[in-house]
């Protein structure tokens, strides 16, 4: 399967700098997408050890009530993410841990499985591709043609989300960080549209996930999906920034799902398009 820039009305570069931008898709190459990262080049190792101390002290004295152990207060590995999300601030660290620790708490993270999701997964309108894609990233895909808004409880459709991105996460290749996020617009309508869902899914991103989506993907979006992305991209915040809209072409003209890609090569692209913004 391959992918190409969207025709109007999506707005896109003139071919004369498309043609700048050939490449396989998500290699690292300088045409690839500028997406904002936060630095910690000017953080050492010792200093970091150092503040991950100092944060497990301050929640253990203040918030000793917090769960410990995986994912909880003590978690080193949990503490310095926060940190680098916070640009190494001790405070807003602990401000943001301390709610995503809590939150991870009452929503029952731990207790998500196959099994409690099985109903809803059984939709297919989202799950966690087999390979990871050609940089190594665990793959969620999203096909909101298939959910209907009340079809299920809200909360069922809620733990379906959290239980994918923690399967996501579990899958990360050791050095790799981020997630890629495919939303398989093909045969999307009104009738899919779901504006609450949407916040809730970016919220628990930037809140309880921060800095682990490196990428979204907007597959064959259709013209009626223009209006529904201008309201929902104040919503989304700032990851609407990491958006890039893209076409699939088939090979041989045969439609392919997702789950049907090459393992070693999840996309190739005749051209890596920048963010597209409209």
């Amino acid at each position: 399967m391959a992918l190409r820039l969207p025709p109007a009305p999506f707005r896109h570069h003139s071919a004369t700098q498309s043609l700048t931008m050939k490449t396989q898709f998500l290699t690292k190459s300088s045409s690839s997408p500028r997406l904002p990262k936060f630095s910690v080049r000017n953080v050492s190792s010792d200093t970091s050890r150092k503040l991950v101390t100092k944060v497990k002290e301050k929640l253990e004295k203040d918030h000793s009530s917090l769960p410990t152990g995986k994912n909880g207060r003590d978690d080193e590995e949990l503490i310095l993410w926060f940190l680098k999300d916070r640009k190494f601030s001790v405070e807003e660290a602990i401000s943001k841990l301390t709610k995503a620790i809590k939150w991870r708490h009452e929503f029952r993270v731990s207790d998500l499985t196959e099994e409690s999701v099985r109903r809803v997964a059984a939709t297919g309108k989202s799950y966690v591709h087999d390979s990871l894609d050609i940089n190594g990233r665990p793959v969620l895909v999203v096909v909101p043609s298939k959910h209907i808004p009340e079809m299920f409880d809200r909360l069922e459709d809620e733990r379906l989300c959290v239980f994918l991105l923690e399967k996501a996460l579990s899958r990360l290749p050791q050095g790799k960080e981020e997630i890629l996020g495919i939303f398989d617009l093909r045969g999307f309508g009104t009738q899919n549209a779901d504006l609450k869902f949407l916040t809730f899914l970016f919220d628990v991103l930037y809140y309880y996930y921060p800095r682990r989506l490196g990428q979204v993907l907007f597959v064959d979006a259709p013209f009626i999906f223009q209006p529904i992305w201008q309201l929902a991209k104040p919503l989304v915040k700032h990851y609407a920034s990491l958006v890039c809209f893209l076409l699939s072409i088939f090979k041989d003209g045969l439609p392919r799902a997702f789950t049907s890609f090459h393992t070693h090569k999840i996309f190739t692209l005749r051209m890596t398009p920048r963010p597209t913004r409209y």
